[in-house]
């Protein structure tokens, strides 16, 4: 029987966490994604936080996001089955882009697979994302 303290997994087992501001939330939603994808969260908010003192934090929507002024975000990210997606709500004015594209011309999207780590490029995307006007969300 499952613990009732244990945060529901989702599809592509990305965790279900209450809506939260602060570092508390993604916090509790980073201990709570599973196998492989958890290494990866870890990595991704220490990158980001050693890029970007200060960021602001939130979950929305079983999702974290990071800004740096309340209720504006410049990335997010979420589990998929087979890769953590960033989601950069600028990247199209990023260089290079982010590899990945939306249906939003502006949105782009990078993904991290096990065994991945965030490195230089992803340190300078987040650089570039900080200086740009974040979205309301």
């Amino acid at each position: 029987m499952s613990d009732e303290s244990e945060p529901k997994l989702l599809a592509g087992g990305n965790p279900q966490i209450p809506k939260g501001e602060g570092d508390a939330p993604v916090q509790a939603y980073i201990a709570a994604m599973p196998g492989w994808k958890k290494p990866i969260g870890e990595a991704l908010d220490a990158a980001i936080v050693r890029e970007v003192p200060g960021v602001q934090k939130a979950v929305k929507w079983n999702t974290p996001f990071y800004g740096v002024e309340q209720g504006c975000w410049f990335a997010s990210f979420h589990c998929f089955d087979r890769y953590v997606k960033v989601t950069f709500f600028r990247g199209g004015s990023l260089e290079p882009q982010p590899p990945e594209t939306s249906k939003y011309p502006e949105v782009r999207y990078c993904h991290f697979h096990e065994g991945e780590r965030p490195g230089e490029r992803f340190a300078g995307w987040i650089r570039q994302a900080v200086a740009l006007p974040g979205e309301k969300l």
